[in-house]
């Protein structure tokens, strides 16, 4: 008797075992269409994020004999570019900081940079007043062990799109020793350069 219940229960164990091993295949087989739609959904999700989201890091290194150094995270999302400086080394006090023309920070004292980036010919300003260059950010306020930390956005800027009026890949940040006056052209009177960064991707 014993032996036919152990049998029996032999039996039923195998089967149980073989039930849920279907079941699991089952479950797979109708779950894997699922599976790699939402997979798929992902993927889609994450190049459309890529797309609408584009950032750049750039690296500002010090120039005519400064100790300022530092980075600037640049990120485009929803048709804005959104500016983090994050710097140290400089002089306490007001600096200049501008958009320049060419992707150049080979020199010393950061000439190579050329001038600011004004696409439209524009005079030198203060940002959203009458009249200013499309690299006329204005004044970081570094505090008194040196370091700034700033944020600007604008929605006249983007990072590698096909407006020259408003593509800033390819230009330079510079950071001056001084305060930009708004007023004397073509630069504001903001002294020599003392941090220059490559724009690029």
């Amino acid at each position: 008797m014993r032996k036919i219940q152990t049998i029996l229960l032999s039996g039923l164990a195998a089967t149980m075992f073989f039930a849920c091993k279907n079941d699991g295949e089952d479950q797979a087989i109708s779950k894997g269409p699922e599976d790699e739609q939402v997979k798929k959904e992902i993927k889609e999700d994450h190049q459309k994020e890529e797309k609408e989201e584009c950032k750049v890091l750039v690296t500002m290194s010090a120039k005519s004999g400064s100790t300022a150094a530092g980075h600037i995270n640049l990120v485009e999302k929803d048709g804005k570019v959104k500016m983090k400086v994050e710097m140290n080394g400089l002089a306490p006090g007001k600096h200049a900081i501008h958009i320049h023309e060419k992707g150049d920070c080979s020199a010393d004292d950061g000439t190579s940079a050329g001038g600011h980036w004004n696409p439209k010919g524009d005079d030198h300003g203060e940002w959203g007043k009458d009249a200013y260059h499309m690299g006329d950010i204005g004044n970081l306020v570094a505090n008194d062990n040196g370091e700034v930390s700033y944020e600007f956005e604008t929605d006249k800027w983007c990072l590698e799109c096909d407006d020259e009026t408003k593509n800033i890949i390819g230009k330079s940040f510079i950071v001056h020793a001084g305060a930009d006056d708004f007023k004397s052209q073509p630069s504001g009177a903001a002294g020599a350069r003392v941090a220059c960064g490559v724009i690029e991707k």
